[in-house]
């Protein structure tokens, strides 16, 4: 049995922020399994699918971003897993918009979520799909960066990224952060 958690904040007001594609890249991985988020528990949205003859629970926590242990922490005691069956998808204000990356552990670099996360878990031993959201112009401030939305111009990159970012949290729930690693940490070429 496998965890992937997309990091968010709840509600139609923060839908198309940068702060939310953990919530995007959860959602396109339940289309891809065929499921639906009808179950609420641990103060969180989740959808249950098979990925690979495995269990894959798909959650988003309803906590607000700086408060995510508070879901994933019960939910991870309740079915009785280990760091290393949790895959967690945020933002990334260190990598270029758009770039996707897999690690395992490390600091939270500063994410809210992270840092919740870390505290209800005990440790930063997970699986992380990084999605990349780039660094705010000088003028504005990086909370402000993040909860900004996306532009109607970057619809199609940001579909393209939720994709590939889909594709990288699938391969780390099911063959591993090694192999997400090796697939995925690489820049994407024009196709």
């Amino acid at each position: 049995m496998k965890l992937l958690v997309g990091l968010g904040n709840p509600g139609p007001e923060h839908a198309r922020a940068r702060h939310n594609v953990g919530f995007l890249v959860a959602d396109e991985v339940a289309r891809l399994l065929r499921t639906g988020f009808g179950l609420r528990k641990f103060a969180a949205e989740i959808a249950e699918g098979s990925l690979g003859g495995e269990r894959l629970w798909i959650v988003k926590p309803q906590t607000y971003m700086n408060h995510s242990g508070e879901a994933v922490g019960p939910a991870m005691r309740f079915w009785k897993l280990a760091p290393a069956d949790l895959v967690v998808v945020h933002d990334d204000m260190e990598l270029e918009p758009f770039r996707v990356q897999v690690k395992v552990g490390g600091g939270h670099g500063g994410h809210n979520g992270l840092k919740s996360l870390n505290a209800h878990l005990g440790t930063a031993d997970y699986a992380r799909v990084r999605v990349g959201v780039g660094r705010p112009p000088p003028a504005v401030d990086p909370a402000d960066w993040v909860l900004g939305r996306y532009g109607r111009g970057e619809d199609a990159e940001l579909a393209a990224c939720v994709e590939w970012a889909a594709a990288a949290a699938r391969t780390a729930a099911e063959r591993g952060a090694v192999a997400a690693m090796n697939e995925f940490n690489r820049r994407r070429t024009a196709e």
